[in-house]
């Protein structure tokens, strides 16, 4: 394939980003965008120069000048959305969090692996040059061993109860939509825990607006991570080991930044990371990578993992008694 043929499924904000994302990649081609109605694929396909506009994720997946289908819709859709693709034989790349819970996700890898086809969770930030950087960094003992992770990721929306952050039947609230990427984090850095134990702040709707957990991995390691839609954060994550700490960005999930390392005797060391696009193109290119190696999935982001890291994720909200509807 000398280009990748790309179809979008879904017209929403991050849909938007991501296609911007794509226009930085050499061989990927925006071919097609899907939407529940015809008009919303129209007005998406005109605002991004898309040719070919379906009105239904039915017709997108069947569409023949399509290779791979990006799935930006709200969590609850991602199961069913993946199926659809899956069965009309194309690669998917599902937004995070992979899906509601790991029960779903487990059905989607299973899917995957029975049609030898690609699937990853787009977990976008896992593929940006800053965390290329700090994998090489653990991996080769510049802290020592990792011992603790302190990690967050917060903002305040005003309240709104139509809003699908307020939804619980999208899959609403922190944990899912930004609390996914510090559990990510400390699945990368330390793997998948031994034991979870959690609290939240429910709101009127009966989703979580901010919740923190603690994590504990196998040899005493520990991960602090904490979420929030109506409390700002200061989005930190620092990695702390026997011989010192790395300092991820204020931001550590978007913009060019610095790594920070920490020595025992007190000294700093910036390290600099730069980036090119908006930071969506880097997930892309690993799509690109594992197809045209006749990969079913990446490496770096195993479908075993996003299955993991949704099971983490039920542990947390299990003592809250929070239930998506459908579940």
């Amino acid at each position: 394939m000398s280009k990748i043929r790309w179809g979008i499924l879904s017209t929403g904000m991050i849909a938007g980003l991501f296609v911007e994302g794509l226009r930085d990649v050499a061989d990927a081609e925006v071919a097609a965008v899907g939407s529940r109605t015809r008009e919303s694929a129209e007005a998406f396909g005109e605002r991004y120069g898309i040719p070919r506009r379906h009105g239904s994720y039915e017709a997108l997946a069947a569409d023949p000048d399509v290779d791979v289908i990006y799935i930006g819709t709200p969590h609850n859709l991602h199961a069913a959305n993946t199926r659809t693709c899956l069965e009309a034989g194309k690669a998917v790349l599902c937004e995070k969090p992979f899906a509601l819970n790991a029960e779903q996700a487990r059905g989607m890898v299973a899917l995957a692996r029975k049609r030898g086809l690609f699937l990853m969770e787009a977990m976008w930030t896992r593929f940006r040059p800053h965390m290329v950087e700090l994998r090489r960094l653990l991996a080769e003992g510049v802290i020592g061993e990792p011992r603790m992770l302190h990690t967050n990721f917060g903002f305040r929306i005003p309240f709104d109860p139509k809003h699908r952050l307020f939804d619980p039947a999208l899959g609403g609230g922190a944990l899912l939509d930004v609390g996914v990427y510090p559990i990510s984090l400390a699945h990368m850095v330390f793997g998948t825990p031994e034991a979870v134990v959690s609290l939240a702040a429910l709101g009127e709707t009966g989703v979580d607006e901010q919740m923190s957990a603690v994590l504990r991995f196998s040899g005493g390691r520990l991960a602090v991570c904490s979420a929030a839609t109506r409390t700002k954060l200061p989005l930190t994550a620092t990695i702390s080991g026997t011989e010192g700490q790395i300092e991820l960005p204020p931001a550590p999930w978007s913009g060019d930044s610095q790594l920070l390392l920490r020595r025992p005797d007190g000294s700093e060391e910036p390290i600099a990371i730069s980036h090119v696009g908006n930071g969506y193109n880097y997930q892309v290119e690993e799509v690109h990578a594992c197809l045209r190696a006749g990969r079913g999935e990446s490496a770096i982001m195993s479908l075993d993992e996003s299955i993991a890291i949704m099971a983490t994720l039920d542990a947390i909200r299990a003592p809250w008694g929070l239930r998506y509807p459908g579940e």
